[in-house]
């Protein structure tokens, strides 16, 4: 009996061995780690928007005579937004398996644009003489070129800082209305400068057209989609160099006279930028 036992214990023991030898072989597959080293080129789209601040100021000897009475028009504020989308390119350097450099360039036409007006009146003598002046903004256009430093929270989720150079073109113009039922006329001396308003008319008007630089501050996030997309998105501040458009008269009333000028200022084009992209690694 004895012997029985044993050697069935024996065969049970063969016909489980060969099984127990393949559980024991087979290993989990090792999760893969991802490698944001390269090269990568992508696409964005967005939005932008901005709170802006509008001042005016007298340029000579006849608009100073006019700011006494009142004929500046006063500071006044308005907003700007609209959609914004973009092309962009750049290069990753991953440092370990936490942290990672890199140098992005991006380019994106903007509809980010906003207009203001400014009221006021000239005292009632011998009547009430309203005026207004009305200003647009556009950013047309706008790039950057930026440093990012990222961490990686997991191998396939990249959070990042970003700054650096901002550029773009902004659009500018303004106007000067006379709402009075009346026309007015300044004329300054020693500088001769003037000009002439008749009632209903536009009597100053100046656009601007600038390329101006500046800079940029973000941050955002990128996941990695499959082995070479990445989905991103990423909020930056970008401040381009203010410049001042010059609204000339149309008009003067003594011949010879130098057109008078008054100055619209908003400082620097200052805008936030919230998008989405995708990328794709080489």
């Amino acid at each position: 009996m004895r012997k029985l036992i044993a050697a069935g214990f024996a065969v049970s023991t063969m016909m489980l061995s060969p099984a127990s030898a393949a559980d024991l072989m087979v290993k989990a597959k090792p999760v893969p780690i991802y490698d944001w080293t390269g090269f990568y080129a992508g696409v964005n789209v967005g939005y932008g928007w901005a709170d802006r601040d509008l001042g005016f100021s007298p340029n000579d000897d006849a608009t100073r005579l006019w700011s006494a009475f009142d004929g500046i028009p006063p500071p006044t504020s308005f907003n700007t937004s609209g959609a914004l989308g973009g092309l962009q390119f750049g290069y990753n350097r991953q440092l370990g398996a936490g942290w990672l450099v890199g140098l992005e360039a991006d380019f994106a036409w903007s509809g980010i644009k906003g207009s203001g007006i400014s009221s006021g009146a000239l005292p009632p003598v011998p009547i009430p003489g309203p005026y207004s002046a009305p200003f647009d903004e556009r950013i047309d256009w706008f790039g950057t070129v930026r440093a990012r430093l990222g961490y990686l929270p997991t191998s396939t989720l990249l959070t990042y800082v970003t700054g650096g150079l901002a550029y773009g073109q902004v659009t500018r113009s303004g106007s000067y209305i006379n709402n009075s039922t009346v026309g007015f006329t300044a004329n300054g001396l020693p500088d001769n400068s003037g000009f002439t308003c008749a009632s209903g008319a536009t009597c100053f008007s100046g656009v601007s057209r600038d390329v101006t630089a500046g800079w940029t501050v973000g941050g955002g996030f990128e996941y990695a989609l499959g082995e070479r997309i990445t989905l991103k998105a990423e909020y930056l501040y970008v401040s381009l160099a203010g410049t001042k458009i010059t609204e000339r008269a149309l008009a003067v009333f003594v011949p010879g006279d130098t057109p008078a000028s008054i100055s619209a200022n908003v400082g620097r084009a200052n805008f936030n930028t919230a998008r989405v992209g995708l990328n794709y690694r080489f």
